[in-house]
Formats: structure tokens, sequence, C-alpha cells
């Protein structure tokens, strides 16, 4: 058997840095991805593995992102979609697109369908990072997936994470047959820094004294590394949303198959592979 290319973004800190240490020892191919040239670059050193800089504000990142991704690995065995984050304004890209839902579901959807042949020759794992935040907050209308008529933090980050869901359970559907397989997971209430740039109340639970009794981002790794390294179909469900190991209910839009595919379809034209 080759040795296994495990790509991860949002890998320059927390759960995705933990994630890149655990399958590194394990002795796969990691290659991490993230957005400070800095931090993505001292975690690389640490490991020695290489990495790519990309912020996903930037839709021509990812698109430069992948033609490196393709150009220098002749496989991808697991593509985690880790890179996110949660914002207090709201924020408009260089490509048109609220922020929250353009880092959080349009790149990473982007990323995974410019890499899908790659994914597909590899019978490769996509694994997505949700939240629980899902259930909390999120409700999508697919008419205004850019909240111009309400925008809330809370509302665009847990619009973000529904997408998650959806867009794992759509991708299983329309590409499992060619080998793809797909999981969704809440990495648990992690000590890591990904609302510090919000006012979002999502922000105030990480500064108080509940925010330091979090699971350590080793801990919320967990569920990402034991997806990449066991078997999908005997060890667990491809397409569904896990927690712990465990699959858990999601909010119940996440389990319409007509916004699924309206989605797929609205992001596919959004960042313009439509």
């Amino acid at each position: 058997m080759p040795q296994r290319t495990v790509v991860i973004t949002g890998a320059s800190d927390g759960i995705g840095a933990a994630a890149a240490r655990a399958l590194k020892r394990r002795g796969d191919d990691v290659v991490i991805v993230g957005r400070s040239p800095a931090k993505t670059k001292a975690i690389a050193d640490e490991l020695a593995v290489p990495f790519y800089v990309a912020d996903f504000a930037k839709l021509d990142d990812v698109r430069s992102l992948a033609a490196s991704l393709l150009a220098n690995h002749d496989r991808i065995d697991v593509l985690a979609n880790n890179a996110g984050g949660l914002l207090s304004e709201r924020e408009v890209t260089i490509d048109g697109l609220e922020k929250t839902m353009q880092v959080n579901h349009f790149a990473p959807f982007l990323l995974t369908n410019l890499l899908l042949e790659r994914l597909e020759h590899s019978k490769g794992v996509v694994i997505n990072t949700a939240s629980i935040a899902n259930s909390l907050y999120g409700k999508i209308d697919i008419d205004d997936l850019n909240l111009e008529k309400k925008y809330r933090p809370n509302l665009a980050y847990g619009n973000a994470k529904l997408a998650n869901i959806l867009f794992t359970r759509e991708l299983q559907k329309r590409h499992g047959s060619a080998g793809i397989r797909t999981a969704a997971f809440h990495p648990g209430i992690v000590g890591t820094s990904f609302a510090a740039g919000s006012t979002s109340n999502l922000r105030f639970v990480y500064r108080t004294v509940l925010g330091r009794l979090m699971m350590s981002p080793e801990k919320g790794s967990d569920t990402l590394v034991w997806l990449a390294t066991t078997e999908p179909g005997a060890d667990w469900v491809p397409g569904e949303y896990y927690e712990r190991r465990k699959i858990q209910k999601a909010t119940k839009q996440a389990y319409d198959p007509a916004l699924a595919a309206a989605l797929w379809d609205a992001s596919e034209r959004m960042v313009g592979l439509a």
C-alpha cells in the first residue's frame, strides 16, 4: 500500500495542528494549510512536512492552493476541511460573498470540487469540521446565503456549520459511488482562538471560567483523527455527523435533501464552478 497523503486545512494551530501531529506520528504524509505564513511554517518545520499558505477569504487563494496540491501530490487520501472562523460584523469578501460563509463553507466547497478527480482516484475521505452551532443557531435561507436581509454573528456561523453538514451529505450522495467517503464532526468545546476576532457570545464563553475548562486541542482532534484513520463503512457510516466518535443529531434542516441539493447548486454558482 502506498503511504497515505493527508491534507489538513486550518492546521497552523488548534485541532488542525493537533491532528497533523497525531497523523504524522502515525506515519502518514501530512500536508498542512494555514492562513498565517509564520504560524503555518512553524508547524511545518516542527513536523518536517510540506505546507501551503492560503487565505480562504480569497477564492483565488483557494484556486492556487488546489493547483499546487494537484501539481505536487499524486494522491490525496484524506482531505480535512478544518479551516474556519467566527466574525462579529458582517463583512463582504473580495469575491462578493459574506465572509463567515465563504471561509467556512464556500472555500472548502470550492477546494474539494477542484480536487475531486484526485480524491476519487485515491478513494479519498473528506472530513468537514462542523459544530454544534448548526443546531444552536443555524437556519439557512437558500435565497439569502449572504445574509443581506438579516445578519447576526451566531446566525452566520450556525448557517456555515449547517452548510458543512449539508455539503457532507450531498458530496456522499453525488460522489460516493466513485469511492469518496465523507463525514462531518463537532470537535467539542475546544480551547482555541477561532472566535478571537468576534463579539459574538461564543467569544465570551472562551474568556470565562468555562473557557478554561474546555478540552485541549488534542482531545478536540480525536474524532478527526479517528475518522481519518479508520475504515469508512466498517468503523463509521459515511455521510453522517459525528461527535466523540458517535453519530449525533444535527438540526432538522441538515436532513433536507432538497436543501442539500439547492445549496450545492447555489454554491457552484457563487464560487464560479457553474
